[in-house]
Formats: C-alpha cells, structure tokens, sequence
C-alpha cells in the first residue's frame, strides 16, 4: 500500500486529466480571476503551437493536487483530487471545451468536449454522473456550471453571461461569465473566412486533447502538497498564507453548514481586502501575542498561537493555547473585521459627536504613517470600549507613533510602544484608565522638537507632518480629500537670478529657509518646476490657487499678500507651535536672531 506522504509526479496529456482525473476546487483556493490578458495569451499560445507544431507535445506547465481516495472524509463516495494548483487555467480549460462544443457541427467533437466536462449517470452501471470539477463549496459557482457549461447550448447564451460578466455578485461567476464570452468570440473570430488563422476545430480540439502536456505532482498528505505548491508556483496565482490558514480551520470544523458559512466570510473578506487581507490576520496575530512577528503568518499562528514551543519565563511551563482552531478561529476573525470594516470604513459621523474628525484622522494616518502598526491598539480598544474616549484615544494613538517615527525611534521600538499599549488596554478596567499619565503613552518632546526645527524637505515625515496640518485647521462637518497631494515649496528652491525672490531673501536666508516646515506647503497636483519658480503674486494666483482648493494649512498660508522672510519666519513659527499643542507639547518663543 502506498504511503501518505509518497509524491507523485508524471507527465500527462488533456485527454488523460479530463476522462481519468476529477477535481475539486477546495474551501481553501481563491475564486476565478483570470481577465482579458491572461485568456488571450493562453489562446495565442494554444493556437500558434496547434498551427505551427501541430505534431509535437506541447508543454502547457504544472499543476499539484492532493488525492482523497473514497471515504478519506465522510460523505465522499468516490476517489476525488483538491486542486491546490492549476485552477485558473484547469477552469478555463473546462470553459474552452465548452465553446468548443456548442460552436461546432461535428457530433464526434461535441461528444468529446461533452465527456470532458461531465460524466453522464448510468444507473445500471451505478456510474455517478459527475462533473469534471466540482465547486461544491461555491454553490453560484457551481450553479454557473450546470447552466452554462455542462449544459449543451449553454455558452450560446450571450445575452445571459453579459449580464453576469457585469453584475454577478460573485467574482468567479462574474469572471467566468466574461471568460466564457471571450472564448466564443476570440473562437468564431479565428474560425472566419476572413481570419489569417482560418481554425478548423475538429483539428484544434484534436491537438489540444492528444498534444497537449501537463506535469502533474500529486501526494495525500495536505502538508506535502502546500510545499510543493509553494515550491513549484512561479506562475499564475499563487496561494497566500490566509489560504492555507484557511483551509487548516475549515479542516477543524465538523458541521458542514458551519463550514460553509465560515468559507464564504473568509472569501468575501478576501475578496473585500485583497492583498490587506494577510495584513489583516497579521493585526490578530498581534492583538493575541503582543509582541513583533518573527516567523512568517503560518508559523506565527501555529507555534505561538495554536501550539505554543516556548516556555513561560517565571515558571517554566509551556506556554498556554492562545486560541483554538476551527469554530473559535473563525469567530475571532469575524469579531475583529467587523471592528476593522467600522472603523476604517469612513462611516462615524453619528457614532463621534455629528463630526468626521475620526473618520478623517484615521484617513489622515492610512495615507501619511510609514505603516499600520498603529491598528491593532486601535482594534483591541474597540472591542474592549466601543466609542467611548474612542476619538481621544484615536489621537494620542496618532501622537505617540508619529513623534517615535519623527524622532527617529526604530521600526522595532514603535512596535514595542504599540504592544505596550495593548496591554495597557487589556488591563485597563475603564477606558479612563487607558489615558493615565505614565501608563500607555509616553512621548519624546526633546526629540521631536530637533527634528522638526531645521530643514525637513525630503524627510519621509514632511508629508504626514502637511497633512496633520491640513487636518488640524480642517472644517471636520466635511470629509477631508487626500487625494494626489504633492509637497510644494513657497520659497522655490531654485529661483531666477533677477526674480523678486533674490531681492527679497538674501543667499544665506534661502539656504536657511528654502527646506523648513513653514516654506511647505501640500498641492493636489503634481510638481510644475517651471511654474513653481514664477514671482509670489503670480505662482499665487496662476499655480497655486487651483491646486490647494483641498488644502486648509495651504489656504491659509496662502492669503498673505507677499511672502518675505517676515512671512516665512512667522508661518514656520506658527505651524511648529500649532503641531507642538496638538502633541501636548510646551509652546517655544520665536527666535529674534533668526
């Protein structure tokens, strides 16, 4: 008998996989994404090979599969393969045969297209009818299939699919309806008189199912076969760790329905977050373990979450299971995205006091920190305290990571200072208790005052330090617009010799000058360098009026009648002070010498 963890891996030809192989498109996979340019280039790819080599093999790639021999998991009747590689082209493989079979008036081709998408039942035979891949656990999916796939005549329905192309509610419903689309079209094209390829496709089906080459690798052990996934894929779309972290949970949990449900919460938050939704599952990881991610999100959860390898310091012991998988998994998840989508989703206008100074500090912060380190803190006390003090807290969140970040604290110290603050929240037994002086924030005024005095342009912090400008002299009855914003100079950096700017700034004073806080302003727009060193009243009026309509710090600045080192001076005083009361900072008297 074989092992579990024996690796298969052989060529084989299309015809082989789609009469001998059946798939299932695990709880685990992503839906299907393929658009406009990888169809096309699978197309090409089939359709040159097929004219220009029609007698050779053709390699099309890899793909990887755990086997489930009948009755591995209940219910399961029959030997059955999870695809945990090779969906996106096995799919669109399926779709072609398809509009291969309802394009085609050769009963031979269409049989054969027909066998390789479904198998009929034979109740005498006790042969189950079954379709070549199953996504059982997307039933729209799955449903899409039956109608427009396995039935014959089914990708003839046009009118049907463009209205799925463009407002199916699942992905892939929606990306198969226009992959099907394409295939018809791009097809039918190829096969005009008109066309240079003139396809024949009882020639082009020939060549796809007997020249056609796969490689298969194949084990039971699901472990094995994420490693040779991980291993193997260099194309197409690869698995995330949310993928895999998914599918070690749905495997802890017994109830199918419950299984079913959990599945499509993950997808749709997948589909909702895309590429943040690892990021996501990184802020869990931080609120549970407290401390910097060393291990990749896999390993993170399962031996310092699931299954703890470390020792507790004062006593020895292992350390306890911080959670569960399974059920308890997928509810903390659920819990904390429903805090994540409220509070970052831009809608507690009602919930803060008829005002959107939350929801526009949280904008503020997403767009101008070097990072979302902050989130998790603000997630925990969330969960904890809802809305009360929840907009102090929000701001002297901000404070504390901005001024480490400005005082040039390292990446690994502001972490420290977020997980220090997370522990205060889950100790706290009050949300009062949360801003005792000395227990979670603690600032470093000496150091954010030297790094805010001298010439800051071209510090990464110059743009978020604009920003909380904006956001402090903002109007917070309307949403703040941080869109294309781009920092300006006043003073321009190089002016012309015989300009107004020479004759109002000395050399020295411009070297002195040109790069500090209170000659920056933020713009809408890119950069116009030719515009940027035109004389004050007429950059005014002719470059900046219409590109700091957004821009509240910028407006202001911008109502004085002339900018000369009196100006200047003053403004760079102003914004400092105004930063330093928002920070709880002391005031600093200007400076008569400069």
């Amino acid at each position: 008998m074989a092992s579990e963890h024996e690796i298969k891996s052989e060529k084989i030809l299309v015809k082989e996989i789609f009469s001998n192989l059946w798939f299932r498109i695990p709880e685990y996979q992503r839906p299907y994404i393929w658009g406009s340019d990888e169809i096309d280039d699978l197309l090409d790819d089939l359709v040159f090979a097929h004219m220009e080599k029609p007698n050779q093999e053709y390699f099309m790639g890899s793909f990887v599969y755990q086997s489930k021999r009948a009755g591995s998991v209940p219910g399961q009747k029959f030997d059955e393969n999870d695809l945990l590689d090779g969906q996106q082209r096995m799919s669109t493989l399926l779709m072609l045969f398809a509009c291969i079979r309802d394009l085609s008036n050769n009963p031979k081709v269409k049989a054969s297209c027909q066998r390789s998408i479904f198998q009929e039942g034979d109740e005498i035979d006790d042969i189950p009818e079954r379709t070549r891949i199953a996504f059982a656990i997307r039933q729209e999916v799955q449903d899409f299939v039956d109608r427009f796939l396995k039935a014959d005549g089914g990708t003839a329905k046009t009118t049907e699919l463009a209205e799925l192309a463009n407002k199916a509610d699942d992905p892939s419903v929606r990306n198969m309806a226009y992959a099907v689309l394409k295939i018809r079209t791009d097809l039918y094209r190829m096969m005009g008189d008109d066309s240079d390829v003139q396809l024949d496709l009882d020639s082009f089906i020939k060549f796809i199912r007997t020249r056609l080459l796969l490689i298969y690798v194949a084990t039971e052990d699901l472990d094995d076969a994420f490693r040779l996934f991980t291993i193997l894929n260099d194309r197409g779309v690869p698995l995330r760790n949310s993928d895999i972290l998914k599918s070690q949970n749905l495997g802890a949990v017994d109830d199918e329905n419950d299984k079913k449900k959990y599945a499509k919460l993950w997808e749709e938050a997948e589909g909702e977050l895309g590429d943040d939704f690892d990021r996501f599952l990184n802020h869990i990881r931080t609120i549970l373990l407290k401390d910097k991610a060393r291990l990749n999100l896999l390993d993170e959860f399962e031996h310092k979450i699931y299954n703890p390898r470390e020792k507790e310091k004062a006593t020895g012991l292992m350390k306890p299971s911080l959670l569960k998988k399974g059920k308890e998994t997928f509810e903390l998840v659920e819990r904390y995205l429903k805090h994540y989508n409220q509070l970052l989703g831009g809608n507690n206008f009602d919930q803060t006091a008829g005002s959107f100074q939350f929801d526009n500090l949280v904008k503020v912060m997403l767009t101008g920190l070097p990072s979302t380190d902050w989130l998790p803190p603000l997630m925990r006390y969330f969960c904890r305290f809802r809305y009360e003090r929840l907009l102090d807290f929000l701001i002297q969140l901000d404070n504390q990571l901005s001024s480490d970040w400005i005082a040039q604290y390292s990446p690994t110290a502001r972490i420290e200072r977020m997980n220090d603050l997370i522990r205060v929240i889950e100790s706290a037994d009050s949300a009062d208790d949360v801003f005792v002086d000395d227990k979670g924030f603690k600032f470093d005024e000496d150091g954010f005052n030297r790094a805010i005095e001298g010439a800051v342009y071209g510090r990464r912090f110059t743009r978020y330090l604009l920003l909380k400008l904006d956001y402090l002299y903002a109007d917070h009855s309307n949403r703040m617009s941080l869109e294309y914003l781009s920092v300006e100079h006043i003073l321009p950096q190089n002016p012309k010799p015989d300009s107004q700017w020479c004759r109002d700034f000395t050399d020295t004073e411009r070297e002195q000058w040109t790069h500090r806080l209170g000659n920056l302003v933020l713009i809408t727009t890119r950069k116009n360098t030719a515009q940027s060193n035109r004389d004050y009243q007429d950059k005014k009026t002719s470059y900046f009026e219409k590109r700091v309509t957004t821009c509240p710090n910028s407006l202001r600045v911008l109502q004085n009648s002339k900018w000369t080192p009196v100006e200047l001076k003053a403004n760079h005083h102003k914004v400092l002070n105004t930063l330093r009361a928002s920070y709880g900072f002391n005031q600093v008297e200007a400076d008569v010498d400069e």
